[in-house]
């Protein structure tokens, strides 16, 4: 009779799971949940909270995009009345006389020449220390020993200008006396290390200016820095040294190479951060009206302090649109460093 039964049985059925020697059914798996494949019911199921973060995160990205627009066309505006009677070329010419708005004749070369030049003073300053602290700081310090020279080296970006202008000019300069009169007694036949259109003992020279700079910008470039070669992938350096590499080497083939886009960028950012400095330039260099002559250690002015000096004196728009002009070329200046600085991050994704 069981036998009839289970021949009777259908095909596939089992019996129940608790009856001596049966064999639990096969029960169909439930069907997984379908995704919505509509926009409108992906949009049904983003959170409230989702959408809010989304559109703070793109009205703060717009807002920014417009407010430096905003500034640029709010400097051409200023600046195109002043060009327009400028009777000099602005691009080439070393005069700057405002004072007569009928006959003003105002170029920007010196300007540029001087911002250049003692930007890039400081950067060859600052490169290879910095590089050398965010490597000592991220491969041979000890951890606590890490983190406290990293906080005392951030700590420096929190200095004032003033500071620093002061410092360079009282302090830094008469300490550099000596070193400019050695190199242009021992070098002068260098373009760079030949007497200067202001006296040495003054102390306002690019040389000096640079010098102030490079310290000013090093917390920017070490900082970044750091941060890009602590990222290294510890399964290169492992390798390195699984290898039997040494810990030079293991900086040299795994470190340096992950991190050298990063530090080159770190590197563009302070460059504009020193093109951009006022305050302190503006204590340190020794106005002159002769011409900028190649040398670390003229004088002059750069596009901030020319600009901050003569603040007190913008009584009539046209003469202060010269200034401006000379603000819109600095403004494209940082914008063209840092956007270069913002290409070579983008070429690597592992900064990203």
């Amino acid at each position: 009779m069981n036998d009839r039964t289970a021949a009777q049985r259908p095909a596939g059925t089992g019996t129940h799971p608790g009856a001596r020697g049966g064999v639990p059914a096969a029960r169909p798996a439930p069907e997984a949940p379908i995704p919505p494949t509509s926009e409108g019911e992906k949009k049904a199921h983003v959170r409230p909270g989702d959408r809010i973060f989304s559109g703070l995160a793109t009205g703060s990205g717009v807002l920014v995009v417009v407010l430096i627009a905003a500034i640029g066309v709010f400097l051409l505006m200023q600046a195109v009345p002043s060009l327009a009677l400028n009777n000099a070329n602005f691009l080439t010419s070393r005069e700057w006389s405002t004072g007569d708005v009928s006959d003003m004749r105002f170029g920007i070369l010196d300007l540029l020449l001087v911002t250049v030049v003692a930007s890039l003073v400081a950067l060859a300053i600052a490169m290879p220390i910095a590089l050398g602290i965010a490597l000592f700081l991220t491969q041979y310090a000890p951890r606590k020993l890490s983190r406290t020279f990293a906080y005392v080296i951030d700590l420096l970006a929190a200095v004032p200008s003033i500071i620093f202008g002061l410092w360079g000019l009282f302090i830094l300069g008469p300490v550099l006396t000596p070193v400019g009169e050695f190199l242009t007694d021992k070098l002068g036949w260098i373009f760079l290390f030949s007497q200067g259109n202001v006296s040495i003992e003054l102390g306002g020279t690019i040389f000096t200016a640079g010098i102030v700079l490079a310290v000013m910008i090093l917390p920017i470039i070490t900082a970044v820095s750091r941060e890009v070669f602590d990222r290294t992938p510890p399964a290169h350096v492992e390798g390195a040294i699984a290898l039997g590499a040494t810990k030079w080497e293991v900086v040299k083939t795994t470190v340096l190479p992950f991190g050298k886009a990063g530090y080159v960028s770190a590197s563009m950012l302070g460059l504009g951060r020193a093109l951009g400095e006022t305050i302190a330039l503006t204590i340190i260099l020794s106005s002159t009206a002769q011409a900028f002559g190649w040398s670390l250690f003229d004088g002059g002015a750069t596009f901030a302090s020319k600009i901050a000096l003569a603040a007190p004196e913008f009584n009539d728009p046209k003469s202060a649109g010269a200034y401006v002009a000379a603000g819109l070329v600095l403004f494209v200046l940082t914008f063209v460093v840092n956007a270069i600085a913002r290409s070579i991050v983008a070429g690597h994704k592992e900064y990203e």
